[in-house]
């Protein structure tokens, strides 16, 4: 009996002190947490990576350390250059946010995380895949939160994105190929041949972008923004339409917006329309 007794207070008391640790540890990684924080702030990045990593390390369940870990390395990125210590920075970012998804699939900051970086990666220099993976993970926030604007305006603006670079690069084959008195204009309407083409292979990603665009500032009627970027959508939905009287409606549509960006703009300003 007696030996019963104290095998239990042995045990009661390797466990006070295995709590004990445990919340030592945790209290240990919210300071270093806090000492991360107040380096992010002063843009002392890698002292932060470092104080995110030992937070994290000390209580692996500290979700904030990982975002602010993942934060930190994306704040070093920067879209377009391209050494490998930049593209590293970018990729340790990702890697970060999708150990977060594993955990807690439903984190929007983690989501928005990596459509963010990737759509930076997919711009400069342009890459279809990664725009289109960007988009993939706006869309997922859609699904978990669809009364946000903000993924919807994401997905119109990756459209454009990709449809503009298509017609861009449609007209300046064109322009390569053709003789100099058949050149086409940024403004000017596709050629019929061209025209077909845009419009069979990009009229399906134009119209969810004009339709995601137009649901965000359904959600936020003052989202000049997406406004901006519904009138550039409409004057690709413009290079597709096979009549001038139906271009001629999408352009009006787009001069539209164009003076709804201004109004807006300039109350938000506190500026009185002239």
């Amino acid at each position: 009996m007696g030996r019963k007794l104290h095998v239990s207070f042995v045990a009661a008391v390797l466990l006070g002190a295995f709590g004990a640790g445990a919340g030592c540890n945790k209290l240990r990684a919210r300071d270093q947490l806090n000492k991360g924080v107040q380096a992010y702030k002063n843009a002392q990045f890698d002292a932060a990576i470092e104080d995110f990593k030992n937070a994290q390390e000390l209580d692996p369940t500290l979700t904030n350390a990982k975002l602010y870990l993942a934060a930190a390395y994306a704040s070093q990125y920067i879209p377009g250059a391209p050494s490998p210590e930049n593209l590293r920075n970018a990729q340790s970012a990702i890697a970060v946010y999708k150990e977060i998804l594993q955990n807690d699939p439903n984190n929007l900051s983690a989501i928005d995380g990596i459509g963010s970086l990737l759509y930076n990666m997919g711009t400069t220099p342009f890459d279809e895949s990664k725009l289109n993976d960007a988009k993939s993970y706006h869309e997922k926030h859609v699904q978990i939160s669809p009364n946000d604007p903000e993924p919807y305006y994401w997905v119109g603006v990756i459209d454009w994105a990709l449809s503009y670079r298509a017609n861009r690069d449609m007209r300046d084959e064109y322009n390569r190929t053709a003789n100099a008195k058949r050149q086409i204009k940024e403004n000017d309407p596709l050629p019929d041949k061209l025209r077909s083409q845009f419009s069979d292979k990009y009229s399906q990603i134009v119209d969810e972008g004009i339709g995601d665009l137009e649901k965000s500032i359904t959600l936020k009627p003052d989202y000049d923004d997406a406004m901006a970027y519904l009138n550039l959508m409409y004057r690709q939905k413009a290079d597709m339409e096979t009549s001038k009287e139906a271009r001629e409606d999408d352009l009006k549509k787009a001069d539209e917006l164009v003076e709804q960006v201004k109004a807006i703009k300039q109350k938000k300003a506190g500026i009185q329309p002239s």
